[in-house]
Parts: C-alpha cells; sequence; structure tokens
C-alpha cells in the first residue's frame, strides 16, 4: 500500500487486474474506479492493486490465502472487522467496501485506503510506530459477545501457548539440524504456563516495521491488519523491534542495537502510566517478546516444511504454497527462514533477550 513507485507489470499482473475489473463491474458502479494496477508481491497473503479513483485512491487486497484457516468469506468478515475497528486508531487505512467471493476473485477481496507514504526507517521512525501501536491498543475493547469474529480467548497467554505448540508440529519435518530443534524445544519448554497479569487489547499481531508507512506528516499508519485478535500488547511491541522482525523486509531492513530497544520499551512503560522502578509490566513485556521470537522460528519451520505443497485448488484456508507469488519473493522468504533457523543467529537473539533482561529488569 505504497506509494505508486511499487507498481509493477507482468502478465500475471494483467490477468489479476482484469480480473478484479470484471469483480468491479459487478457491483455498485464499479465504486468509481477509473483504473487498475498492479502493486509489487510483497506478501505471502495477498495480492495488492492500486485502483485510481476520482476521489481519493483506494487498494484493493485480495488474499493468496487465509494465514488462520479461514474459508473465504469467513476471512473475508475476519479482515474487515480488522480494518473496522482498528481504524478508531486512526493509524489504519480505511476499509470501504468488500467483494465478495466469485469465479473472477475466487477468495473475493476488500477495498481500503491507498496510503501514500515510504517505508519505515529505524530507528528513527521507532517513536511513529510506538505511537501508533499505542493508539490501536488504546481502543475499548468491547464485552466478550461483541469481540467475535475476532480470535478473543480468555487466556491471549494461553492461547499463544496453543499456536507455538500448533506451528512446533512442523519442526521434526522442516529438515532442522538437531541442535537447532533441541534449542528451539528448549526455548519453548521454558515458556511460564502462566502470566500474573492478562490484560487483554486490540492487537495487530503482525506488527513488523514493514507493515508500516510513514505519511510526509510522520505519523506511521500500520497497512497489513488480517491478523488483528484480542490479546497482550507486548506481543506487538516485540514483534516490532525484533530482529527476525527488522530484518524481514528490504525495504525497512535494520538491524537495531540494544539501546534503541530499551528506549523503546521505557518510552512505552512510561507512556502506559508505569513508575520508572515497577518491574512487573515489564517483565511480561519481555516474556512476551520471547514468545513471539518463537512464534516466528516455529513458523519459519512451518513453512520450511510446508512451501513445497501444491496450490489448493479448493482456494480454502492456508496456502503456503510458492506457486501463490512472485518467485523473488519467495526466494527472499527463503533466504530469511534459513537465516532465522542458524544457530548464530539464534544465539544473538538469545543472546539480546539476556541483556535486555538485564538492562531493563535492573
Amino acid at each position: 500500500m505504497a506509494e505508486q513507485g511499487t507498481l509493477t507489470y507482468n502478465p500475471h499482473d494483467r490477468e489479476l487486474a482484469a480480473r478484479l475489473q470484471t469483480a468491479l463491474g459487478l457491483v455498485d458502479a464499479s465504486h468509481g474506479v477509473r483504473a487498475v494496477r498492479p502493486m509489487a508481491d510483497t506478501g505471502l497473503a495477498h495480492h495488492h492493486l492500486w485502483l485510481s479513483r476520482d476521489d481519493r485512491d483506494w487498494v484493493a487486497r485480495i488474499p493468496k490465502q487465509s494465514q488462520l484457516g479461514l474459508a473465504a468469506q469467513a476471512n473475508l468478515d475476519y479482515q474487515a472487522a480488522c480494518f473496522s475497528r482498528a481504524s478508531a486508531s486512526g493509524h489504519t487505512p480505511a476499509l470501504h467496501a468488500i467483494l465478495p467471493p466469485s469465479n473472477e476473485l475466487p477468495r473475493g477481496a476488500l477495498l481500503v485506503d491507498a496510503i501514500h507514504g515510504r517505508p519505515a526507517r529505524l530507528p528513527d521512525d521507532l517513536p511513529a510506530i510506538a505511537e501508533a501501536l499505542t493508539a490501536i491498543h488504546s481502543i475499548a475493547v468491547p464485552p466478550a459477545d461483541r469481540r467475535p469474529p475476532l480470535q478473543a480467548p480468555d487466556s491471549p497467554w494461553l492461547g499463544m501457548h496453543q499456536e507455538l505448540k500448533q506451528q512446533a508440529r512442523w519442526l521434526a519435518s522442516a529438515g532442522l539440524a538437531p541442535a537447532v530443534r533441541q534449542g528451539i524445544e528448549s526455548e519453548l519448554s521454558s515458556l511460564p504456563k502462566r502470566l500474573p497479569i492478562e490484560s487483554s487489547r486490540l492487537i495487530s499481531f503482525d506488527a513488523h516495521p514493514g507493515n508500516f508507512l510513514i505519511t510526509e506528516a510522520g505519523q506511521a499508519i500500520l497497512v497489513d491488519l488480517e491478523k488483528c485478535r484480542y490479546g497482550l500488547p507486548g506481543f506487538d511491541l516485540a514483534h516490532a523491534t525484533l530482529y527476525t522482525s527488522t530484518t524481514w523486509d528490504l525495504s525497512s531492513h535494520t538491524v537495531l542495537e540494544v539501546d534503541d530497544i530499551v528506549r523503546f520499551y521505557r518510552h512505552l512503560h512510561a507512556n502506559a502510566g508505569n513508575e520508572p522502578n515497577d518491574n512487573n509490566l515489564m517483565a511480561i513485556l519481555l516474556t512476551c517478546r520471547r514468545a513471539m521470537w518463537l512464534w516466528s522460528l516455529t513458523w519459519c519451520a512451518m513453512w520450511r516444511a510446508r512451501n513445497g505443497e501444491p496450490q489448493d485448488a479448493s482456494t480454502r484456508g492456508e496456502d503456503w504454497s510458492t506457486e501463490l507469488s512472485d518467485q523473488t519473493l519467495v526466494a527472499h522468504v527463503r533466504d530469511r527462514v534459513e537465516h532465522y533457523l542458524s544457530p548464530a543467529i539464534i544465539d544473538l537473539v538469545r543472546t539480546e533477550l539476556h541483556v535486555l533482561e538485564d538492562r531493563l529488569l535492573a
């Protein structure tokens, strides 16, 4: 959802644009769209196309799959709820329309505001990212019966344990070196079974810096929202600053210094109204950081085990087949997965976690 410089052209893009134009023609006045132009393939979950309009431009988000394992319409409903609920923050694109599943678009599409902005530059844009996340986390949580379709486990921490357990099933078939697999399993077993405090908020659960665009006014806009849920803000804070997040996207690739991460956490800790020497919340945030790192590692193992599967012809649920994405993107993902699962990088992140605990819990 970046500026028009990210538009691309290849035969598959033109075919997808043509199918979207047909789908638009089946709905009310085509929503005033004058032109449809493909954008670079930068993610495993969606194709993006830029919709030029007389008024404000939009972006069509066309799912390749559902990372939550949902059927096509349920996936659209879930993502629509993500955009609708996060919009109160003022740091996400507005949702304008939903194109239902059809012959042209088997998984449908969402039409959202196009954001003119640049990729995040770290560490300079960390304060803007912190402001965006604080605004999202500050949105009032509705009563339990109004939280669906978003995930809202009674215990977000136990919910994270369950996700880790599901993804860790792929460790055995991911072809990992024995020492790597044993190291990840040891880290998983060291996570506490419960947290002393759990306060659910609306979180994105995908807050890596590559999902933010920075406007001319310096505001950070979180453009990728399909995994929102009611959970622990510490997961988002981790995802914004972990090595496995800040080095994922080429456009925002940065290796943060420990001092940058310490400032990020101290700033958010103080803004939450905590005393500087109150370590209870900080300890929980760092525990969430370790869990989010392990979520990323087990996801990498899952992708390593599954990316060779053929494309799901039924277009239902998850689909990690490399047939769905541009091969340049696939090569990038493969490079990152191998990098993050390497012994040297696992040791690097583990050491950083220990240093942060020493610095922030002293």
